[in-house]
Parts: structure tokens; sequence; C-alpha cells
């Protein structure tokens, strides 16, 4: 499946509704900027778009009620797809530092599969032949407070082997509501991910669903990252239907979830801080949900992992705004 091309298509369809979903379309170096909340407002819908953008298209992403609303939201965000390794690690995964000059934002979308220039895509057959793209366009979100000058064009289209007109870039920062909604949309993708880490074939998981309480955006962006990362550390809920060996399962379930980590325990914003604000220095093992089920179709048995936690959430979601940003851009889960 082309996800790039399915992006487009969603592209192409926000483009037509921009005024209903409160975003715009501007042409910056030859290439499309989608605007979903720098200047333009944004939204729920637009969020929920977002993220679907994300993922290439191969999964279902909406605003439902939250079950358990003592903590200050009584909204979440759910995704749900039937190719979640394609979906989550091809496309939804942040694997991309995308800097140019001063300007730096995570990169996510279809666009890394074009580039091929990461691990996880190489080890799963995910990079596009000879690295190069196989479709008329590419398309990427990219987590950012600033639009990207034509230099970023440039650079995405020299790194995905296109032209600069055949580049398409949604933006959001994590402290609209838009961004908060993609971010949170990512529980079922740092599950994924946290297969792979540890060392399991994330191709065993054939479905999959996630749903992570959606929180107030925050006024800077700490407190965007922190209470996004909240959210699914602590309020994230993913079930994984699985094709696997169950001692493989009771193997590593328990070091799936969030809890597993020894960073665990404190809103992120604070574990964040201490690390001087540099992801690179967080427990690795803390980016992923804070519950994991596992519905083995082969075996019919299934196996719970984890516990969420509303009172970090409570605390996360508090009026009380996280430090200032530190310089250098943001990044997420």
């Amino acid at each position: 499946m082309d996800l790039n091309r399915l992006s487009e298509t969603l592209c192409e369809d926000a483009v037509r509704r921009a005024a209903a979903l409160r975003i715009s379309a501007s042409s910056v170096g030859g290439g499309q900027l989608l605007d979903f909340g720098i200047d333009a407002p944004g939204g729920l819908a637009a969020g929920c778009l977002l993220a679907r953008i994300c993922l290439g298209g191969l999964a279902e992403v909406q605003i439902v009620p939250e079950r358990a609303a003592d903590f200050g939201s009584s909204a979440a965000v759910s995704v749900a797809t039937d190719h979640p390794w394609l979906a989550c690690l091809g496309g939804q995964y942040a694997g991309w530092p995308v800097q140019v000059g001063d300007f730096f934002a995570m990169g996510s979308g279809p666009m890394r599969m074009a580039r091929g220039c990461e691990e996880v895509l190489e080890e799963l057959g995910l990079v596009e032949s000879g690295g190069k793209a196989s479709t008329a366009k590419v398309v990427g979100v990219l987590e950012t407070e600033k639009r990207p000058t034509a230099e970023v064009v440039q650079y995405v289209a020299e790194q995905c082997g296109v032209a600069s007109d055949a580049v398409v870039l949604a933006v959001a920062p994590v402290t609209s509501l838009s961004g908060v909604v993609q971010v949170v949309a990512r529980s079922l993708e740092t599950a994924m991910h946290k297969l792979h880490a540890l060392g399991v074939d994330p191709r065993i998981v054939q479905s999959g669903f996630g749903v992570a309480p959606l929180p107030p955006p925050a006024v800077d962006m700490v407190g965007g990252i922190g209470r996004t990362n909240d959210a699914i550390l602590y309020g994230g809920r993913v079930t994984l239907w699985v094709d696997a060996d169950q001692a493989e399962i009771d193997r590593v379930g328990p070091s799936v979830p969030s809890g597993a980590s020894s960073d665990h325990g404190r809103p992120f914003a604070e574990i964040f801080k201490s690390y001087d604000y540099d992801f690179y220095k967080v427990d690795p093992q803390l980016f992923s949900p804070a519950v994991v089920t596992f519905a083995n179709l082969r075996t019919g048995i299934s196996r719970t992992f984890g516990e969420w936690d509303s009172s970090v959430l409570h605390c996360s979601f508090a009026p009380a705004v996280a430090g200032a940003a530190p310089s250098g851009g943001e990044s997420s889960l």
C-alpha cells in the first residue's frame, strides 16, 4: 500500500474543507504547507485528520468519552487499525529529527518511508526502492511552533528524492488543540515501538486499538509535551490482537507498559526537566501506554499488563504550567 498517496488524498480533502476544519493552506518553497495550529486555530476535527495523515490513512481516529474524568478531562482520543505495524511504525512514529539551521521539528508521516534512513524502517522492509519516493508526492507531519521555510522544504525534498513541489507538510505545535490530539493519538504507536525495542517482531500484531485521555492544551512547549506524554504514559490503554507464541507474550508482556521504567511515577514535565530537556537521556522504556492487553488469536488467551494512574494525570492536567521551554524545538513520543 502506498501510504504517501493515501495521506496525499487526506491532505487534498483537508484543503477542500479548510474553512470547516479551521486550517489554512499555502505554498512554501514550491511545496504545500497545511497549517493545523500555528497561525490557524485548528481544533478537534483537524487534530483527528492530522493524526490520520500521520498514520498514512490506515487508521480511524476519533474523539470519544473518557470513562474516568476525575483528572480534568471528559474526552479521549482513540485510534484503531488493521495495519498497526505499517500505519504506526511506517507512518506515525516521529523518527525523523528535521533540522535546518535554527529550525527543528520532529517529523512523522509516510515521507519517512521515502527517505528510508531509519533502522526500524529498514528492519521491517518499509523503505521505498533505493530510498526514493515511488509516489507523486511525499507527505509529512512536523511538530513545530515555527512555519517551515523554503530551505526546510528543499531539505525534505532532497532527503526523499523528489522535487520541492512534490512535498506536502502538515504542521501544528503541541500547544494547539490539533497538535494535542495528534500526539495523544499515538497510544497504539508507542506500544508497537516498545515491542520493537524489546526485540519482538511487531508484525505479530494483526490489529490494534488504543485510547488515551485528551488533556487541555498547555500555554508553553514543555507543558504541552508533559501533558500529552502523561496522557499516554499514565492513561493510555491499548489492545493488541496478536498471532504469537503464548510463552513469548507472557515473557515480554510485563515489560511493555510504561510502569516497567524506573522513570515512571512522576509527571513527564518533571522527568524531562530532570534530564535537562534531553529526550535521549530519558529511559526509553518509559515511552509506552499505561496498560497493554494482548489478545492472542492463536491461543484464545487474553493477558493485561500495567495500570493507569489518575493521580499523576490530575497533577499534570492541573492549571499550573510547566517550566519555560528549552531551545531547539519540540519533540514527542
